[in-house]
């Protein structure tokens, strides 16, 4: 029985281990390349820091990397802004759990699909493609992720704190700014940062909703790599790869913050 027991034990532990080597060998290669001196895919010759000053001086790079930025922290206010507006609105006597499920849709419905019914809606309301067509279509894509998590959030406040403020004579608006918002706001930095992260890296829908008049930085590096895998693509990756780990974490610390006063 303790034999059986020490083998599982293992079993587990290689499992777990293999896992990880699935996950994070390819993401340790792209780093140390990132620091090689000869161009991808050629073997390890010596150290060097040049693709990453390459990086730095890319004009377009940088252009793209603010486009990028632009259309997430957009994307991210508007669906905090219309998040906050449900709550809102629930908290004055509302019923919206019929339409909850209609929030829901970017999460269940395949990003592919979003993209091109948001280009057909487009088309037909002969919106021209850019800017504004993507902040609307990761404002779509982020409120699947707001919506969800804040009402739940909000679902598990005391109701006693609420009473207790209108009680002592507060008006209901008073209650929610007072009150309400306060203790929401864990779960909308948390979901501020899980938008943004989604909106900064997304692929697919930008493809979509950008047209020709606008390049982020994911488009910019399909670009690089349709001329073959530039040593610079390492070096931009690395540095993504540090920011959405920074960004995770934070998410994570304050998740699990949150939940202490749950």
């Amino acid at each position: 029985m303790a034999r059986s027991s020490s083998l599982g034990k293992t079993a587990h532990l290689i499992l777990i281990t293999l896992t990880y080597l699935f996950l994070w060998v390819p993401l340790i290669i792209l780093l140390v390349f990132s620091f090689n001196s000869e161009g991808f895919p050629s073997p390890w010759t010596s150290f060097t820091l040049k693709w990453y000053q390459e990086l730095l001086h890319s004009v377009y790079l940088w252009k793209a990397f603010g486009n990028s930025l632009i259309i997430a922290l957009s994307s991210t206010m508007i669906s905090l802004c219309m998040g906050v507006g449900l709550i809102f609105f629930v908290s004055q006597g509302g019923k919206v759990e019929r339409y909850l499920p209609l929030f829901y849709g970017s999460m269940i419905i395949p990003e592919t699909v979003l993209g091109v019914s948001l280009l057909g809606f487009f088309s037909l309301a002969s919106i021209s493609l850019g800017m504004t067509t993507l902040i609307v279509g990761h404002t779509v894509l982020g409120l699947g992720f707001v919506i969800p998590l804040v009402y739940a959030r909000y679902l598990e406040l005391d109701e006693r704190l609420t009473e207790a403020s209108l009680v002592l004579g507060a008006s209901p608006i008073q209650t929610f700014f007072k009150v309400t918002l306060p203790l929401l706001r864990p779960s909308l930095i948390t979901s501020a940062l899980l938008v943004f992260i989604i909106s900064f890296d997304d692929f697919i829908l930008t493809y979509f909703c950008a047209g020709s008049s606008v390049q982020t930085l994911s488009l910019y590096i399909l670009s690089m790599i349709r001329s073959g895998i530039s040593p610079v693509v390492n070096a931009l990756s690395a540095l993504l790869l540090f920011i959405s780990s920074l960004m995770a974490l934070m998410y994570f610390q304050i998740s699990s913050r949150s939940k202490l006063f749950l």
